[in-house]
């Protein structure tokens, strides 16, 4: 008799036991569950920007990795610097102040290629010629799997004359460097050692 109830408390210990190693996993396993998920409720809550609209009402915006525009925002400065550099009018004014903007996104090597472009009487045969000249750009193509990114820009340039059109293949080269974003560069990066690989007429249309 007694060897039986010594029996029956063994395996009520056994059972015990069991339940609770059962309930210690499962306890385990509902803190983890609700430790992971209160850390991706605060991520979710850190992505989520209150701004104050004049002082009267709170409008939501949502904030992101700014690394994952970098591309996108260094096409968009390549392609604003050629726009801006290569867009020209017959009215000094006018290319002084495409110039100037062109300047703030770009190194002393832009600044070098104008001064051998003005010297040559460039920008004085666009003013004096009546001549106007736009670009249109391709393609912008950046490698970012090295810093500087190495960028390689095709283009065409339109030079308009009163007697013909002159189409112009237009290739350049750059390296993009990070740097300050600011009213005249909202992108952030700087162009450094610009260089023209290849400009030569494609086609001459008479007018």
């Amino acid at each position: 008799m007694e060897f039986k109830t010594l029996r029956n408390i063994e395996s009520s210990f056994k059972q015990i036991r069991l339940y609770a190693i059962v309930f210690a996993a499962l306890c385990t396993v509902v803190t983890g569950y609700a430790l992971w998920q209160s850390y991706r409720f605060a991520e979710l809550q850190r992505q989520k920007i209150y701004v104050l609209d004049s002082g009267k009402s709170l409008m939501l915006a949502l904030s992101q990795d700014a690394s994952i525009n970098r591309p996108v925002e260094a096409r968009e400065h390549v392609r604003r610097f050629h726009e801006l550099f290569f867009t020209l009018a017959p009215d000094k004014n006018a290319i002084e102040s495409n110039l100037q903007r062109a300047f703030y996104l770009a190194d002393k090597s832009v600044f070098d290629y104008y001064k051998d472009l003005s010297e040559k009487g460039y920008y004085n045969r666009i003013i004096s010629g009546n001549v106007q000249q736009r670009i249109e750009v391709d393609s912008v193509v950046c490698n970012f799997d090295h810093y500087p990114y190495s960028v390689k820009t095709y283009a065409k340039q339109f030079i308009i004359r009163s007697s013909n059109i002159t189409r112009r293949g237009l290739i350049t080269s750059c390296y993009l460097v990070n740097s300050v974003r600011s009213d005249s560069n909202p992108q952030g990066f700087n162009i450094e050692k610009f260089r023209v690989l290849d400009n030569r007429d494609e086609e001459v249309i008479e007018r």
